[in-house]
């Protein structure tokens, strides 16, 4: 029997759209930030090799990890757009929704069989596991203004954060307890499989089914989409159709595109280090054992979480006294500070400090660059569209800046080095943001 689906605003909605947060940040923060990057790393530490080959050719762990996150996000950038078209105009975003959700949950059950004997096939795991998370998160914000009014948006967004921080952290306690003290599930060694490492992929495993199970509320709720009326044709080219003319539009909002022009360079090194950090942990800090450099990296996975909760508060005050251009500047110059400070990270304790500090700029930056990016929009335009390109740009910012971490950290030998190429754009970052006019359609030279 068909069920009713609810009205747009109404409670039941609302909640369903936010519940899929509950069901996908587990990805973020158990497969992307913490237990993959550890696992990863122990994996090569186990084989005591520090490379791999690779179509023909030899390259360290590192830089591998990076270029296939490049990679999966040339096809993010690539796919989001054409299917933002397609289910525009034929109005079943949520088939589109459902198959990148259950491509990301089979794909994090795929990865307990990543092995370095099967590396393409682990590598195709973690690439698909990226592609799913990222395009159906990005549909389901697309539905927001479908499901709730402009008065009920900020909120519901702000549930669907909360949501996901909560779930997230659960399972992650839930597969750290497992990790740490496997006996007690009735995981033991095996020849060649120590325990914690089957943790690890057991944790997979249930981050996949937690993904698919839960979804399931925010489906069944959800609407199909809305079909768009009159002719349909280019339906595929569609979404590369609007990002052309918001492309266009930029060219008359002088602040607009100056803006714009700075998030990208700064942005693509928030989001390579965000990809990144764990990995940097898990390879460059001095950790005295497996089972402290497994506690330490999901610890400061933690902190950062915690932390960047205070930091968005903090901004967001900051950017009410002292206006959004110039709280950007000095998060940026905070971040510049960071950069500096993780090329001598070699203790522990150091890198918690870092930890502390990451999360304090973390998320204070990412909720006030997308703030600032809507008051700058004009009134008159289709907000919807210049969203997807904010996203696309963002997407290509991830990429060049994971490819090029890949690039210097596999031709100086060392992680180290490039944090402190990150560091460069980010002083970058804080010379375009310098160039933003504050009204308009002011100049620089009357900026």
């Amino acid at each position: 029997m068909a069920h009713l689906i609810p009205i747009k605003g109404s409670k039941r909605l609302l909640y369903a759209w936010a519940f899929y947060d509950w069901a996908n940040s587990v990805y973020s923060l158990v497969i992307a930030s913490a237990i993959f990057p550890i696992f990863y790393g122990l994996l090569f530490r186990t084989a005591e090799i520090d490379k791999v080959v690779i179509f023909g050719g030899e390259i360290a762990r590192a830089p591998l990890i990076s270029y296939v996150t490049s990679a999966a996000f040339v096809c993010i950038a690539i796919i989001t757009p054409f299917i933002s078209g397609i289910a525009d105009y034929m109005g079943n975003k949520k088939v589109f929704m459902k198959f990148f959700c259950y491509l990301g949950g089979l794909s994090c059950m795929g990865l307990y069989w990543f092995s370095l004997e099967h590396i393409y096939l682990g590598l195709l795991f973690y690439f698909f596991g990226l592609v799913g998370f990222w395009v159906s998160f990005a549909i389901n914000n697309s539905y927001l203004p479908d499901i709730a009014f402009p008065e009920q948006q900020d909120a519901i967004s702000a549930k669907g954060f909360s949501l996901g921080y909560i779930g997230s952290v659960l399972l992650l306690l839930f597969n750290l307890a497992m990790v740490m003290k496997p006996e007690i599930f009735g995981i033991s060694d095996s020849p060649g499989a120590p325990a914690e490492m089957k943790a690890m992929r057991y944790s997979f495993v249930s981050v996949g089914i937690w993904w698919i199970l839960f979804s399931q509320y925010t489906f069944y709720y959800l609407p199909k989409g809305n079909k768009r009326e009159g002719e349909r044709s280019r339906i595929i080219l569609n979404g590369f159709k609007e990002l052309k003319k918001v492309w266009h539009q930029l060219g008359q909002e002088t602040r607009l595109k100056r803006y714009l022009g700075a998030f990208f360079v700064y942005s693509m090194a928030v989001q390579t280090i965000m990809l990144i950090a764990a990995f940097f942990g898990e390879e460059e800090i001095g950790w005295s054992s497996d089972t402290e450099r497994t506690t330490g990296l999901i610890v400061s996975i933690m902190v950062i979480q915690l932390v960047a909760i205070i930091g968005a508060t903090l901004t967001a005050k900051a950017s009410e006294k002292f206006g959004n251009i110039r709280t950007l500047i000095t998060i940026n110059i905070l971040w510049i500070f960071i950069c500096v400070y993780a090329y001598f990270l070699q203790t522990p304790m150091q890198f918690y400090i870092a930890a502390g500090c990451v999360g304090m700029v973390m998320g204070g930056i990412q909720s006030l660059s997308r703030s600032t990016y809507s008051k700058f929009i004009p009134e008159t335009i289709d907000t919807t569209s210049f969203f997807s390109f904010y996203d696309v740009s963002e997407k290509i910012g991830i990429i060049i800046g994971t490819l090029l971490y890949g690039i210097v950290a596999q031709f100086t030998g060392s992680m180290r080095n490039a944090t402190i190429f990150l560091g460069i754009f980010f002083l970058l970052g804080v010379f375009l943001l310098l160039r933003v006019p504050k009204k308009p359609h002011q100049t620089t030279e009357a900026a």
